[in-house]
């Protein structure tokens, strides 16, 4: 592919929403990506998260730390960080979420991992900021209902990120998945959040699903942060509860490993619970356990399983589920991709240079797309999508 840099600081500037411009046309660094200037203005938190990784690559750390200093502007005294910020009208979440500014539920927690990338990258990031992300974790796990098997459970579908993924296929009323009707049940589900003193979400009792990748992802993003947390300084934050708490989520994960892909807790864990998609293949970023380990990252890479040169598949291709152009039910997503290839990297995986490959060919091919068809590379969903720009962390 050629060379993505250009490409990708220029979507990365056309799409910063700069929150210091005022009556003077003056700017400054206050501000976030939109992911897509037309279809999504918003900001929203996994997403940002990783534009901070790539501000950071790209040489801009004024950027970067701006961006994740406005993922956590709307976090509560508890911790919990909404996956949405209207900063551009905060009357726009009124009536859909039932407040102003941000959303009621929360996203994964990608801001441990985009804080240690800054802290390694010798980026300068205050004790605060630091333990704002701390405090966003120990919400988690600490506030959090969990399901009886241990893992944080889920408030909605969306707070993974993967919003039409056949892992809540059964949650889906009538008979089997329909994309009308589950629409329809993801708005229901907002008016059916339970929270907290704090007006934290915590619970859903009709959506009571423990996912498993969701769950590495907290884990991970503990396990990233703890490992900068010496070259911040001090925290108020009491880390060594966070480690033994990620350790745990960790044996918990693990537990659920079918010889397939890990199974998310909760009602759904006999049926839908179970269906390989890549997300369920995340807790390979944490994982201890050999067979889990060795089988994910051959599956990833496998024609027949997710491999493809632009892969790897959203969902495996032997899922009746498997469609390979439509949202959430097949393409190749480039945060996925770039998080399966870290865990390669991280685990020693002999197919990581294969898996970060395909990164970048796929971000190159699409057009730095939402997402894309992992054989052909066609770029699919809004066009540009600024998490495509993780394709130039990449190897070339």
């Amino acid at each position: 592919p050629k060379n993505l840099r250009p490409q990708v600081l220029a979507m990365m500037e056309a799409q910063w929403v700069d929150l210091d411009a005022g009556e003077t046309g003056e700017t400054g660094e206050t501000g976030y990506t939109a992911p897509n200037t037309a279809v999504y203005p918003w900001q929203w938190l996994w997403d940002s998260c990783f534009h901070v990784v790539i501000w950071a690559e790209l040489e801009r750390p004024e950027r970067a730390v701006a961006e994740l200093e406005a993922v956590l502007a709307n976090q509560d005294a508890a911790g919990f960080v909404p996956h949405m910020n209207y900063q551009l009208d905060p009357s726009a979440s009124v009536e859909f979420w039932g407040r102003a500014g941000s959303s009621c539920i929360t996203q994964p927690p990608m801001f441990g991992h985009a804080c240690a990338e800054l802290v390694r990258r010798g980026v300068a990031v205050s004790q605060s900021l630091f333990d704002r992300c701390a405090l966003g974790l120990e919400f988690l796990v600490e506030r959090r209902h969990r399901s009886d098997d241990g893992l944080v459970a889920l408030c909605h579908p969306w707070e993974t990120g993967t919003d039409d993924s056949p892992r809540w296929d059964d949650s889906c009323p009538g008979d089997g998945f329909d994309l009308t009707r589950w629409r329809a049940h993801k708005s229901h589900l907002v008016s059916t959040v339970e929270f907290d003193a704090n007006n934290s979400a915590v619970f859903n009792p009709e959506f009571q699903v423990s996912s498993a990748g969701f769950n590495g992802l907290i884990a991970f993003n503990i396990n990233e942060l703890l490992s900068v947390a010496d070259q911040v300084g001090g925290s108020a934050i009491d880390l060594e509860a966070l480690r033994n708490r990620s350790g745990e989520l960790v044996a918990a994960i693990d537990q659920r490993w079918n010889g397939n892909t890990w199974v998310d807790g909760g009602v759904q864990s006999p049926t839908s619970g179970a269906a390989r998609t890549a997300d369920g293949l995340l807790p390979l970023l944490v994982s201890a356990n050999a067979d889990a380990i060795k089988t994910g990252f051959a599956s990833l890479v496998d024609p027949a399983a997710y491999g493809g040169p632009f892969g790897p598949a959203g969902v495996h291709r032997s899922e009746p589920s498997y469609a390979a152009n439509t949202y959430w039910r097949g393409p190749a997503w480039p945060q996925l991709s770039y998080l399966l290839w870290i865990a390669a990297k991280r685990q020693g995986a002999s197919c990581a240079a294969e898996l970060g490959e395909s990164l970048r060919n796929g971000a190159a091919a699409s057009g730095l797309a939402e997402y894309w068809n992992i054989d052909s590379g066609e770029g699919l969903g809004a066009v540009p999508q600024s998490w495509a720009g993780l394709g130039i962390l990449a190897p070339k």
